[in-house]
């Protein structure tokens, strides 16, 4: 499968939502849709509340940003 076809939703237009990564052309970010699958209990949540979004488009947004990810280790200071 081509790097294009993993990332057909994905779409980048520099006078778009400051040339961010969106998806399907629309003004939601792949940043945006990454922040609601980590904030909503469940995918179906997310749909009712923004039902122009589409399964998939979780999917590309995951594979994206998973791509996109540097496997390098940051330090984390944690405090107990």
């Amino acid at each position: 499968m081509a790097t294009v076809d993993l990332f057909d939703r994905i779409t980048i237009e520099p006078g778009k939502c400051g040339g961010k990564p969106c998806i399907r052309g629309m003004r939601i970010t792949v940043r945006r849709v990454l922040e609601l699958l980590a904030t909503y209990p469940d995918r179906a949540a997310i749909l009712v509340e923004y039902p122009f979004l589409e399964p998939e488009d979780f999917q590309q947004v995951l594979r994206y940003a998973a791509a996109t990810v540097d496997d390098e280790r940051l330090d984390i200071d944690q405090v107990a």
